[in-house]
């Protein structure tokens, strides 16, 4: 049997409805489809919460948003992994004056 890859998944924005006023003490809102999305990946792939929140609190959220079962793990540490699905990346191509453009240019999607 094949060794299933992992995926990596932010929390703010990407699962929850994070509009960039942080709150250490409350986690927002599930976004609409979230828990859908999470499911159909986890068919294929082992995912892991990535996330610089306190990770019982995160752990906590997926729990109240029956979503824990689908995630490996909670952390805020980079580990070795297929993608890194995150609101706020660019995507490094090997052009270091491309990349800079796109960093000067960046723009979050929900603002």
């Amino acid at each position: 049997m094949q060794k299933r890859k992992t995926i990596m998944i932010d929390l703010d924005r990407v699962l929850n409805t994070y509009e960039g006023k942080y709150d250490e003490n409350k986690l927002p809102k599930i976004r609409l489809g979230a828990r859908e999305f999470v499911e159909e990946l986890n068919k294929d792939y082992d995912l892991i919460l990535f996330t610089t929140r306190n990770n019982l609190k995160a752990t906590k959220w997926l729990i109240e948003n029956k979503m824990d079962k689908y995630f490996k793990n909670v952390t805020n540490v980079k580990i070795p992994a297929y993608i890194y699905l995150d609101d706020r990346a660019i995507k490094f191509s090997g052009d270091y004056q491309n990349t800079i453009k796109q960093i000067e240019d960046f723009k979050v999607y929900w603002k």
